[in-house]
């Protein structure tokens, strides 16, 4: 488990992140959502010990990863959302690097790779970006890890391989590990992503499941206007609306408008979900 205490982090003077409080289980794959420029690069970065918390804590299964210890280090990978075109042949990148994690396979990284259509045999360096971040995550996938920090991983992938990615990730992670990813493209990850984290400045606004999520909100998909709607959009068909779920029936949460209903209004939301 992966638990934040009161995090603050900023740049300068300038504020990014404050007061953040949530906590992350294993067998889970969270989205991490937000407006630009809440801090969830930051925090992404924080969470694997790349950067050190300001003020607050992070324990990972009981460590701080800050303190960069090996044995935690090879429980988890960071993908970053910019990849480096690495001077190697695939297989052989693999091969060299995957030693760091005493649990990667490479039978398992040439497995993805063939599944993502990318040659083993091709310069990193060579690759098209597309191909590149293909290569990245499937080297991420076989190494076997327990947390994953993903910094939106479908940034320039092409549409079928958005979908090979949602289907190496539910086929080739492991069921206690723990994947949190970072994305501005919600409609390419929102079969896959449970629970849904919802991040702002000053807090964590959402950190639920979908069934918590259908609990709290409906999501009306009919043509009749909600007085209590928090948020409303036309669609070809009617319109979506969310409103405060007041009879306990059960709704398909629909993800982006959601996560509008949220920023529109924070403090009703924030107040549902405590």
């Amino acid at each position: 488990m992966i638990s934040v205490k009161d995090l603050s982090f900023s740049y300068g003077s300038k504020g990014v992140l404050k007061n953040i409080s949530t906590e992350l289980q294993g067998g889970n794959i969270y989205g991490l959502l937000g407006e630009n420029g809440v801090g969830k690069t930051t925090l992404l970065t924080l969470l694997c010990g790349l950067k050190k918390p300001q003020v607050g804590t992070i324990d990972t299964d009981g460590r701080n990863p800050f303190d960069r210890q090996p044995s935690l280090l090879a429980e988890q990978f960071y993908l970053p959302d910019e990849v480096a075109p690495v001077h190697s042949k695939a297989n052989a990148f693999g091969e060299e690097t995957g030693a760091l994690w005493p649990k990667y396979s490479q039978e398992k990284f040439l497995q993805i790779l063939r599944e993502f259509e990318v040659d083993e045999y091709q310069r990193m360096d060579t690759m098209s970006a597309g191909q590149l971040k293909k290569t990245w995550i499937a080297f991420a996938l076989a190494c076997n890890a327990r947390h994953y920090f993903m910094d939106e991983p479908t940034n320039g992938l092409d549409i079928p391989s958005k979908s090979m990615f949602r289907k190496a990730i539910m086929k080739y992670t492991d069921e206690e590990s723990a994947v949190i990813i970072s994305t501005h493209q919600v409609r390419d990850l929102e079969n896959i992503i449970d629970p849904i984290i919802i991040l702002d400045k000053e807090d964590v606004l959402v950190n639920a499941s979908l069934a918590e999520i259908s609990e709290k909100l409906y999501f009306d998909y009919g043509n009749t206007i909600h007085p209590e709607a928090l948020y409303m959009e036309s669609t070809p068909t009617g319109c979506i609306q969310v409103y405060p779920n007041t009879t306990g029936e059960e709704s398909k949460v629909h993800i982006e408008a959601l996560f509008n209903a949220v920023h529109a209004h924070k403090d009703v939301v924030k107040a549902l979900f405590k």
